[in-house]
C-alpha cells in the first residue's frame, strides 16, 4: 500500500514538474508528459505502473468528458453540427473499415475482424489532445469547435463499432443488419439517458443554494450519466457529452454567482490533474508493450508501425477535403448558408487528429481469449500498434501545429472578443439605461446613483475605446494605460492590507476577504496573452 501511495506522489510530482516544463517551452503539457512518460520508463529501477482500463473507462473518461462538453459552446456546436457528424461517424467509419483492410491485406496471419478492431481502437481523435493543444494555438474559433465537437461525439461511435468488432471476433459471428441498428439504439440510448440525468441534476440544483453541495452534485453527475448507460448496454460517453452539454446552456440560470465561482476553479484542478496522469501513464506503459512483442523482428514492427501511422494520417486527409466541399458542390442550399471555407482552414482541420488515452484504453481492455479458449487473434499487435499511432500522431501532428498555422497563416479572427466586448457593452448600456428610470421613480440618494452612473459611463468609455478592430489591442477588453492604472493601483491595495496584517492591526481572515476582492476587481480586466 505505501508502495503505491509513494508511485501516485512521485507521478503527481512528475505532471507538476513536466506541466510547468511546458510553460517554458513551446510544446503543449500532453505531448510533454507522453514523452516524460517515456524517458521515466526507461530508468532501471523503477516500479512499473500499469494502465488499467476499467479506471480509465469509469474514473477518468467520465469527469474529462464532462467539463469538456460543459464549456462547449451549444450555439457554435449546434451551428457545425453537420461537419462534427460527418468527422465523428462518418470518418471514424471510414478509418475502421480502411485500417481493418490494410491491416489484414499486409500483416501476416492478421485476421480481418481483428483487423476492423485496431481500426476502431485508433480511429478517434482524443478530445484531451485536441482540446489542450488548441487553446495553446490562435485559430479561428470554428475550427476550435469542429475540433473539440468532433473529439466529444467520436470516442462513443468508436467504442460501439470496437464493441462489435470485439464480439465478432470472441463469437465468430457478425450481422451488419444487427450491428446497424444496435449502433443507432446504442447512440439514441446514450443521449435520452444524459438528457434524463442533465434534466434532474439541473433541477436539483436549481433548488440548492449552497456551493459545496452544488459543486458535490456537479462532480457527480458524469458519473450518474455514464454508469447506468453502460449497465444498461448504450452509450455511456455520449449520455456525458449530452448531460455535459445541457448543464453547459443551463448553468447560467440554475446556480449562483458564488457556486460559478468556485466550482471553475475545483473543475480546472480536477482537469489538470487527471489530464497529467492520463498522458504520463500512456508513456509509461512502453515497457509493457514491448514486453509483449519480444518474438517478433523490430523490422518487421517498425513497417507495421509505419504502415498504420501513416494510413491514419492519411485517411483523416483524404476524407475532410471531400467532406468539407462536396456537400457544397451538391446542394445550394448548404453553399448558400454556408459558403466554401478556406483551404488554409480545411487543411488544418485535417492535420489534426491526436490520438490519446481512450484508444490505448481500448487496446489495454480486450480480452485475452476467445470463447473457445483460444488467444485473442493479434492482441498484442494491436497493443503496440496503438501505442505507436498515439505516439506518432501526438508528437509529429501536435509539435508541427504551429509550424504549419505560421505556413498556411491561419489568424484568429477573434470572433470571440468581438463577441464578448458586444456583451459587455449591452450589458453596461443596459444598466446604466436602469439607473435612469430608478432615477425618475425611486428616492434612491442621488450621490449614490451618480457614483454609480460614473462607474458605469466609465466602463463604457473604455470598451467603445477599444474597438476589436483595432490590431494594436490585441485581445484587450479596456486601453493598456487604464489596464496599467487598474494593476497599479490594486498593487498598492494589495501591499497595504498585507502591511495591516503584519503590523496585526487586521487578522488574517479580514485579509482574505478584502484580498478576494482585489482578486476579482483585478480579473475583471479579462486581459489575456495573445
Amino acid at each position: 500500500m505505501m508502495e503505491r501511495i509513494e508511485v501516485v506522489l512521485g507521478l503527481l510530482a512528475a505532471v507538476a514538474a513536466l506541466a510547468l516544463l511546458s510553460r517554458k517551452l513551446p510544446i503543449p503539457y500532453p505531448i510533454l508528459l507522453v514523452l516524460g512518460g517515456l524517458v521515466l520508463a526507461l530508468i532501471p529501477g523503477l516500479p512499473s505502473v500499469r494502465l488499467d482500463p476499467e479506471l480509465v473507462f469509469i474514473f477518468f473518461l467520465p469527469p474529462l468528458l464532462y467539463p469538456a462538453a460543459l464549456f462547449t459552446p451549444w450555439r457554435d456546436f449546434h451551428a457545425n453540427l453537420r461537419p462534427i457528424l460527418l468527422l465523428a461517424v462518418g470518418l471514424v467509419l471510414f478509418t475502421t473499415v480502411t485500417v481493418g483492410l490494410l491491416a489484414h491485406y499486409f500483416i501476416p496471419d492478421f485476421p480481418l475482424a481483428a483487423g476492423f478492431v485496431l481500426g476502431a481502437i485508433i480511429s478517434p481523435p482524443d478530445a484531451i489532445a485536441a482540446t489542450a493543444i488548441a487553446e495553446r494555438l490562435r485559430v479561428p474559433r470554428r475550427i476550435v469547435t469542429i475540433l473539440e465537437g468532433e473529439s466529444l461525439v467520436n470516442d462513443a461511435t468508436a467504442l460501439v463499432a470496437f464493441r462489435f468488432a470485439v464480439a465478432a471476433i470472441v463469437t465468430g459471428s457478425f450481422s451488419l443488419a444487427h450491428a446497424s441498428g444496435q449502433f443507432f439504439i446504442v447512440a439514441i440510448g446514450g443521449v435520452l439517458i444524459g438528457l434524463v440525468v442533465g434534466v434532474s441534476t439541473a433541477w436539483m440544483q436549481k433548488r440548492i443554494d449552497d456551493p459545496p453541495i452544488e459543486i458535490t452534485l456537479s462532480l457527480l453527475t458524469p458519473f450518474a450519466a455514464y454508469l447506468p448507460a453502460e449497465q444498461l448496454g448504450v452509450s455511456g460517453v455520449l449520455a456525458v457529452v449530452t448531460a455535459g452539454l445541457h448543464h453547459g446552456w443551463r448553468i447560467p440560470e440554475i446556480t449562483t454567482s458564488r457556486s460559478r465561482l468556485q466550482a471553475g476553479p475545483v473543475w480546472e484542478m480536477i482537469e489538470f490533474l487527471l489530464n497529467g496522469f492520463i498522458f504520463l501513464l500512456i508513456g509509461l506503459q512502453l515497457p509493457e508493450v514491448l514486453r509483449r512483442l519480444s518474438g517478433r523482428s523490430i523490422p518487421q514492427l517498425i513497417w507495421y508501425a509505419v504502415l498504420i501511422s501513416l494510413a491514419v494520417i492519411l485517411l483523416r486527409i483524404l476524407w475532410v477535403f471531400p467532406a468539407a466541399y462536396l456537400p457544397r458542390l451538391l446542394f445550394k442550399r448548404i453553399r448558400d448558408r454556408d459558403p466554401h471555407p478556406a483551404w488554409q482552414n480545411v487543411t488544418l482541420v485535417a492535420w489534426t487528429g491526436m490520438r490519446g488515452v481512450v484508444s490505448l484504453a481500448a487496446a489495454l481492455a480486450l480480452p485475452t481469449t476467445v470463447e473457445s479458449g483460444a488467444p485473442f487473434p493479434g492482441r498484442d499487435l494491436i497493443l503496440f500498434l496503438t501505442f505507436i499511432v498515439i505516439l506518432a500522431t501526438l508528437v509529429l501532428q501536435g509539435l508541427s501545429l504551429p509550424g504549419l498555422i505560421r505556413w498556411l497563416g491561419v489568424k484568429d479572427d477573434r470572433a470571440a472578443e468581438k463577441e464578448e466586448r458586444h456583451a459587455r457593452l449591452k450589458a453596461n448600456q443596459a444598466a446604466l439605461a436602469r439607473l435612469d428610470e430608478i432615477a425618475e421613480t425611486s428616492t434612491f440618494n442621488l450621490e449614490t446613483l451618480q457614483r454609480l452612473r460614473v462607474e458605469y459611463e466609465d466602463r463604457i468609455r473604455q470598451l467603445e475605446v477599444c474597438d476589436p478592430q483595432d490590431g494594436d489591442l490585441g485581445n484587450r477588453l479596456f486601453s493598456s494605460d487604464y489596464e496599467r492604472l487598474v494593476q497599479e493601483t490594486l498593487l498598492v491595495e494589495r501591499k497595504t492590507i498585507l502591511q495591516l496584517r503584519n503590523e496585526r492591526i487586521i487578522n488574517d481572515e479580514v485579509l482574505r476577504r478584502v484580498q478576494r476582492d482585489i482578486d476579482l476587481a483585478e480579473a475583471r480586466l479579462a486581459r489575456r496573452e495573445p
